[in-house]
């Protein structure tokens, strides 16, 4: 409707529609169920064969419950995938530093999806011409398109960005900071925190002048062994004093629990371990060098976080 620049796509409601469309369409192509399915609802699928497979679970078996009711089938986009965090007071919007997340479970961009098992900032390839585009045809559209619809959005909106062959394109908004991106975007910020926060509330963002330290941040996330399918919980954490001794380390807690006075394991993805560094090969060694830091039993990390990036 206002032009943002997006994947092709269309809705159905009815499978057998959803079926005859795919007869016709290019492959790969993306199935989501439109409705809440905690992040899971997408299905990318390589043939019509598959395709028709997951029609049948989104619409029919109703694997993702009532949020299969309507599916949008989508085209595929390839490129680097960017994340922005921004702030907006309901007119103004001010862009973070960019990160990029790791969201396979294992090395080399193997295994199952994840919510994110690493994330690094800024991304290499989030360059000053594709920042000023976005500038112009995402960032500052969304903002007055809620505004047109009545709907002024003050607070935090995290773009997906896909940077493909036409440029860079919409994969997906949230109304939030992104976990684990925000876990490196912000130990890099500069301003106070609250201070931006009460300027979105305020209506005042454009008189807030927007810094990041100009250096990098990698995270490496402490998860079970086993995540995202079966794992198990209740482990002793330790080690978790050592991050006190240190500037510039960090240690977010995502699936943790007190058991009296001991921190304990209570999900797949235990801790965020960030570290900051002069650059990404700098921040990198730093962040895997913490992670030793912490022990559990059934510990698990990718070893990869921004590799491809210090090599490039």
């Amino acid at each position: 409707k206002y032009n943002i620049p997006t994947a092709g796509y269309e809705n159905f409601t009815d499978p057998d529609k959803a079926l005859t469309y795919l007869e016709t369409a290019k492959f790969p192509i993306v199935l989501k169920a439109d409705g809440l399915a905690l992040g899971k609802g997408v299905l990318i699928c390589n043939t019509l064969e598959e395709a028709k497979e997951g029609v049948k679970t989104i619409m029919l078996d109703k694997k993702f419950g009532s949020a299969g009711n309507e599916m949008v089938i989508e085209e595929f986009m390839t490129g680097r995938e960017v994340s922005v965090l921004s702030f907006v007071d309901g007119k103004t919007i001010k862009t973070m530093t960019s990160a990029q997340d790791h969201k396979r479970a294992g090395d080399g961009d193997t295994g199952l999806n994840t919510g994110g098992m690493g994330t690094f900032s800024p991304s290499p390839f989030y360059t000053k011409e594709v920042e000023a585009f976005c500038n112009k045809y995402v960032y500052q559209a969304t903002v007055d398109a809620m505004a047109a619809e009545g709907r002024a959005f003050k607070g935090v909106i995290f773009f997906g960005l896909m940077l493909t062959e036409d440029g860079p394109k919409v994969l997906e908004y949230n109304a939030r900071f992104g976990d684990p991106e925000a876990q490196v975007v912000l130990p890099r910020m500069k301003n106070d925190l609250i201070e931006v926060v009460e300027a979105c509330i305020d209506g005042t963002l454009d008189q807030i002048d927007l810094q990041f330290e100009d250096n990098a941040a990698v995270c490496v996330v402490l998860a079970s062994d086993g995540y995202p399918v079966q794992y198990d919980k209740g482990f002793e954490v330790t080690g978790l004093e050592e991050f006190k001794k240190h500037e510039g380390y960090y240690c977010f807690h995502a699936g943790t629990k007190f058991d009296g006075d001991k921190i304990v394991t209570n999900g797949g993805r235990v801790l965020g371990i960030t570290a900051k560094g002069k650059d990404l090969k700098e921040a990198r060694a730093n962040a895997y060098a913490a992670a030793e830091w912490v022990k559990f039993d059934n510990k698990y990390m990718r070893h990869d976080i921004g590799k491809a990036i210090d090599e490039a």
